[in-house]
């Protein structure tokens, strides 16, 4: 492919070899979002567009807020890898990818621009409107891999997105003492936990185990909805924070 017109009328057009066709019947219903976790957005781009590498995207926004589109939304991206959402494991054919450049690890998590931030919101309205994608599912990299990836991390600002139209939020419940959950914990607790884990979405065995899977499950819980405290611990506030993303959801998302 040389080119394509752009979803996205603001976007630029890099095309990048590494797509493919969805799955039969597959349309995109979940917006996952990624940093780059490279020292340039200009790395990123060419890595994204580099045929040895095997990875792509549909958009990446640049830290001035400029929009590229790597692939076409109505191809398959191979952005999120081997991942899982309310049971769907095929995530690629299920979604639209957007990298936002920001070093990550390499720069000890710089901030991310307020003009990117924003632009990045406009991008996803416009996305979200498109497909018919749902506020709660738009996600993190990591809430679809736990455990294998952070991103966009902590410092990635979910509240001013949600402020300004785009993904599921609520205000977390102060961290604070009390009762929590951790790692070798058993029971009907741990069940319940995880059990309203994987009601909102997330892969995880319900066998009343506070294992390990657990304890990445609930870490990436908490970099995106209880961002204060990143520790797979689910204290009261992490347990108190998922009750109140449930309890705010649409009743025909929770049948």
């Amino acid at each position: 492919m040389t080119g394509f017109l752009p979803d996205f009328k603001g976007a630029d057009v890099r095309v990048s070899p590494n797509f493919g066709p969805r799955a039969p019947n597959a349309r995109p219903d979940l917006l996952i979002l990624h940093y780059t976790g490279m020292e340039t957005g200009e790395a990123a781009e060419v890595w994204l567009c580099a045929q040895e590498s095997e990875v792509s995207c549909h958009y990446i926004v640049h830290e001035d807020g400029r929009i590229v589109q790597m692939v076409r939304e109505s191809d398959r991206a191979w952005h999120a890898g081997k991942g899982s959402w309310k049971g769907r494991e095929d995530v690629n054919s299920w979604s639209i990818g957007i990298e936002v450049v920001n070093a990550g690890p390499l720069a000890q998590f710089p901030d991310f621009p307020d003009v990117q931030i924003h632009a990045v919101a406009e991008l996803a309205r416009d996305i979200c409107a498109r497909n018919h994608i749902s506020p709660e599912r738009v996600l993190a990299h990591s809430d679809v891999s736990p455990g294998r990836k952070i991103d966009p991390g902590e410092r990635f600002p979910w509240d001013r997105l949600a402020q300004m139209g785009v993904g599921h939020c609520v205000v977390p419940a102060p961290v604070q003492g009390g009762r929590f959950l951790a790692t070798g914990d058993r029971g009907e607790p741990v069940e319940a936990l995880q059990s309203m884990l994987s009601v909102y979405g997330y892969s995880i065995e319900i066998n009343g185990l506070f294992d390990d899977a657990t304890k990445q499950v609930v870490e990436a819980f908490q970099r995106h909805f209880r961002r204060d405290r990143v520790d797979g611990v689910a204290d009261r506030s992490t347990i108190e924070t998922l009750h109140r993303l449930l309890v705010s959801l649409p009743t025909e998302v929770l049948s």
